[in-house]
């Protein structure tokens, strides 16, 4: 990463070493974030950042760490600064490691602006509602749990799910309704294996998506610090896309579980009293520094959309880490392991999953006017589909009445044809909209009680298919 000419504002030696954590003097007049170059008595210069300040000490995390200190003759620098990313357009495409360097081969970004990695709050009174639908293609999030434009909607995952292929079949396919709409991908891979980064890579290669796509890779063998600077450069490099460039940008981080487990270790090392399951116990508020920076300013064309990527350990929604994302977002997508051992692709649990401001961006001039209608009659219907599910394998199908075993064909049907789709294969909205109307075919007319009878005759097949109709 580029940054400005060094100004040293003090050095110092320094007390006691840890890991990759070195403890000086306090040093008058350092800001916390603030980055440090710390040079060992064999001459090398390593990058730091200032990550706990008292009267009595400064505490300060190096960056890829330290294996042998000798603290009388290493010194501290101060460069009166914090992280800051070189941005300009010629971003877009790039691939960048953790710290924000180039990892593809290219050349260095000649930035048009350095941007503080922290970011810089919104004004609250500044702030437009997300209001508009971005289109995954993927039909159990576009018909049933909307992304918005300026929205924060998790995935959560468990160990051994397809999230990586959902979040690469994301990647490929999103796209902003509208021919003159500038739209971008900035992708934050966290603490992910070598093989994940490798089929990111060439995913991203392969499909042509890397063109639009700005992508932070950090490996499972990189520092530990490099987690928590991972998701802030792709932050960054969203908002100068969106605010500068005026372009709409969805932000994908995965894995979000890395990061707060790089949070939990952090803050052992430096023995801090731990709260829920050995997290710190400021895990929320520091989430909420990340999840907070999606959304639309009034009078600028561009917006953050923020879909993290999450793990459950042991596939525990009530987890610390599900749980407090829960809170700060709006919404969440949720796998099922249920639906996976079916061979069901995406196995995306609709009962668990919601999008709080789907209604903010569906409808007339937006998706399609039927979209709010069909959704509800969708989920009516796979809802007494899946109770009548459970109640035949007690009492046996035969005992079933002829409509329950229409229901129980729906939800099969449900689940096959509109959850289920081919990891290459992008629907449009107007298209998954139609395959609910196929299963609404299926139904006695008189139990769409969701539909107008408007909307039913002019988008119900045996209607559309009649001549004048």
């Amino acid at each position: 990463m580029t940054d400005s000419p060094l100004y040293i504002k003090e050095t110092k030696s320094f007390q006691r070493a840890k890991g990759s954590l070195l403890v000086a003097d306090y040093i008058p007049g350092i800001q916390y974030g603030e980055i440090v170059d710390v040079q060992l008595a064999s001459g090398e210069i390593k990058r730091g950042e200032a990550i706990d300040i008292s009267e009595e000490s400064t505490i300060v995390q190096v960056f890829g760490g330290v294996s042998e200190v000798d603290l009388a003759g290493s010194k501290l620098r101060c460069r009166g600064e914090t992280l800051k990313l070189p941005v300009s357009p010629d971003i877009l495409g790039r691939m960048f490691d953790g710290m924000g360097n180039p990892m593809d081969g290219g050349p260095e970004i000649i930035p048009e602006v350095y941007m503080d990695i922290n970011g810089e709050p919104i004004n609250p009174a500044k702030r437009e509602p997300p209001a508009e639908f971005i289109e995954t293609g993927i039909s159990s999030i576009d018909g049933l749990n909307a992304l918005v434009r300026g929205q924060k909607l998790p995935i959560f995952s468990g160990s051994g799910m397809p999230h990586n292929r959902i979040v690469a079949q994301i990647i490929r396919q999103a796209t902003v309704k509208g021919l003159d709409e500038g739209f971008a991908i900035v992708f934050g891979a966290i603490g992910v294996s070598y093989d994940d980064a490798a089929f990111f890579i060439q995913n991203l290669e392969r499909t042509g998506a890397r063109e639009r796509t700005v992508a932070f890779i950090n490996t499972a063998s990189d520092p530990v610090i490099e987690r928590m600077s991972t998701p802030k450069l792709a932050l960054t490099a969203a908002e100068y896309l969106a605010f500068h460039l005026n372009m709409h940008v969805l932000v994908i981080l995965s894995d979000m579980t890395n990061y707060c487990e790089a949070l939990r270790e952090l803050s052992a090392m430096r023995e801090e009293i731990p709260s829920r399951r050995g997290y710190p116990g400021y895990m929320y508020t520091n989430l909420a520094t990340l999840y907070e920076r999606a959304g639309r300013i009034k009078d600028q064309e561009g917006s953050v959309t923020i879909m993290p990527i999450l793990t459950m350990p042991d596939d525990d929604i009530n987890h610390p880490i599900p749980d407090l994302t829960g809170y700060i977002t709006e919404g969440q997508i949720v796998l099922s392991r249920n639906l996976e051992r079916n061979s069901v692709y995406p196995p995306i649990d609709v009962f668990l999953s919601l999008s709080r401001m789907m209604k903010e961006g569906i409808g007339p001039g937006k998706t399609r006017e039927d979209h709010n209608n069909v959704f509800m009659q969708l989920y009516s219907a796979y809802a007494e589909g899946c109770d009548l599910r459970e109640i035949s394998t007690i009492i046996g199908t035969d005992a079933l009445s002829d409509r329950d075993k229409i229901y129980l064909e729906v939800a099969d049907r449900f689940e096959n044809e509109f959850i289920s789709q081919g990891e290459n294969e992008k629907r449009t909205i107007e298209e998954t909209l139609d395959i609910g109307w196929r299963l609404f075919s299926t139904l006695p007319e008189e139990d769409l009680k969701l539909v107008s009878q408007d909307l039913i005759k002019k988008y119900l097949p045996k209607y559309r298919e009649t001549p004048g109709n």
